[in-house]
């Protein structure tokens, strides 16, 4: 455990992207089988135990020392395994320290009656914080150390002895590869030959967009070699039917299948299909609010599956049969995917329309106006060179989003909650709301979102220093903070669109939100009201 804790806390306190990547790299090619197998399913998401809870580990802790002084420390640290790894009442007499396999394994077979034995035995044989904290975070799967699933293999492919991998190669072979990866390694290691990827229903990595640069990307690109379509406001999928399996892949690789059994099964012939999962009624697009009501799922019941008929937006075409489609371009991927469309005869599969435009400007104004009847579920539009081949990644220019501007608004600051990770010292989670009428008529407060990102760090001293000094309640880890009209703080918030919600008391929820700026200057009784929103809304509705 002690290489695999170094590495992670390594990871968590680097910033770096390519910091990261030799960090990773280092370690698989320094550490042996198994224990680097396990490690990088780990830092993937494909290591989960289900006995394994965090209650056993706030149990075990509580068990050892005073619960409140306990939930004190946790207040004050604002993150389980990090907490338990410096309070840990250590008793004299454990074994020595475990393996990372060890502790895989024995997690992997396990009963929850013993989890909370093994728990307490393993932090007493380790001396180190960091060790602790890497167990419990090992166990509870939230690593939090700013590392993604693609940057963790791309880690593998560079550790390549002799020969050069594309990381897309290691894209390819995942789903037939399984933890802890020993054949992986013995062919980076040139030990034996490559896996074979040849197995059905696999997941091809996806194409991805560069976030377009109007200023000057436009000056450059010719309108004639690219088309567009709209870009939906759902998930990115990829629909597969191959050597009679059948699977539903999000972008990142996550078999969601279950979860869609009916758009599954839409697919008649054999193919992979590249699109958006939507809700789709007569061939109209609903909202990601209705969307959300079947995404998390491990099954779903009929009567879901009829209220919230989802299917695909097809945009794409990488295979037909067992021919692979991704080294044709574009323009020739696009034909084949409407006769391919077209011969399912299926309400759960359509085309994703192409926009005609001649200049940017045309585009631009294209841009601005959402299709009629889906006021509010196209994010922006895609830009698709038409001689481009289908490659893993984001490369540069042959693909490019260019999304709406987002809406903005001021709101005040109400809530404040301790962050994770490396902001588990800060408040960094912000609910705020806007101006609506109380019940004695006058001007209440009322939240509509919760953001934690778009300020930088030396900003969120700032935020931080304000939340401490301006509580007016504790309930926790979270903060009430003065919200006045003459005393406060307005962020401006910009947002993606915004939804009805039962579920929230002001009746809207919003999509992305995040922190544009703070409003420094501006007095809270001058932020936005939530009629504001509710005019926003009607308009996004096309009312």
């Amino acid at each position: 455990m002690r290489a695999f804790a170094e590495l992670l806390d390594r990871l968590s306190l680097t910033s770096s992207r390519n910091a990261k990547l030799r960090l990773v790299r280092d370690y698989l090619r320094d550490t042996p089988d198994p224990d680097r197998g396990w490690a990088l399913a780990a830092l993937t998401g494909d290591l989960a135990f289900d006995a394994a809870k965090p209650a056993f580990i706030r149990k075990a802790v509580e068990e050892r020392m005073d619960p409140q002084l306990f939930w004190w420390s946790y207040d004050y640290v604002g993150d389980l395994a990090e907490t338990v790894a410096l309070v840990w009442p250590r008793r004299p007499g454990a074994n020595r320290e475990p393996q990372l396999s060890e502790v895989v394994e024995a997690l992997r077979t396990t009963s929850r009656a013993e989890v909370q034995r093994l728990i307490e035995g393993w932090l007493d044989a380790m001396e180190d914080p960091r060790e602790r904290w890497a167990l419990l975070k090992l166990m509870t799967r939230e690593l939090r150390v700013g590392l993604t699933a693609r940057l963790a293999k791309r880690a593998a492919a560079e550790m390549a002895q002799g020969f050069t991998v594309d990381p897309a190669e290691i894209e390819e072979l995942w789903h037939a590869l399984h933890p802890p990866y020993e054949d992986l390694f013995a062919w980076l290691e040139g030990r034996s030959e490559k896996p074979s990827a040849e197995n059905p229903g696999r997941f091809r990595p996806a194409m991805l967009a560069q976030a377009i640069d109007e200023a000057v990307d436009f000056a450059k690109l010719d309108p004639a070699d690219y088309a567009a379509e709209w870009k939906w406001d759902g998930i990115r999928v990829q629909l597969v039917h191959e050597g009679g399996v059948r699977r539903l892949y999000t972008r990142t690789g996550d078999d969601i299948s279950r979860t869609f059994p009916d758009v599954v099964d839409a697919l008649l012939e054999e193919g992979v299909i590249d699109g958006e999962l939507l809700v789709l009624r007569e061939g109209k697009v609903a909202s990601f609010a209705e969307l959300q009501q079947r995404l998390n799922r491990k099954s779903v019941d009929a009567k879901l599956v009829a209220r919230y008929p989802a299917g695909i937006r097809a945009y794409d075409l990488m295979a037909e049969g067992a021919q692979d489609l991704r080294t044709l371009p574009f323009a020739e991927r696009r034909k084949r995917l409407e006769a391919f469309v077209a011969r399912q005869a299926s309400p759960r599969i359509d085309l994703s329309p192409l926009q005609p435009f001649e200049t940017w400007a045309t585009l631009a104004a294209l841009r601005a106006e959402p299709p009629a009847g889906d006021p509010q579920v196209a994010e922006g539009v895609m830009l698709k060179r038409w001689d481009s081949i289908y490659e893993a990644g984001r490369p540069k220019g042959p693909w490019f989003k260019w999304k709406r501007d987002p809406y903005l608004i001021d709101a005040v600051l109400m809530y404040a909650q301790r962050g994770h990770g490396k902001r588990s010292s800060f408040y960094s989670d912000y609910t705020f709301g806007v101006w609506t009428e109380g019940e004695d008529g006058g001007r209440v407060l009322t939240p509509v979102g919760k953001a934690y990102f778009g300020f930088t760090d030396e900003e969120l001293k700032q935020i931080d220093k304000f939340v401490r000094d301006h509580t007016t309640e504790r309930f926790g880890p979270v903060r009430a903070v003065i919200a006045e009209p003459h005393r406060g703080l307005v962020f401006e918030v910009a947002f993606e669109g915004l939804q009805r919600s039962t579920r929230h008391r002001s009746g809207v929820a919003m999509r992305f939100p995040r922190i544009s700026r703070t409003r420094w200057d501006k007095p809270p009784g001058e932020a936005d009201e939530l009629a504001t929103l509710d005019r926003m809304l009607a308009q996004m509705e096309g009312g």
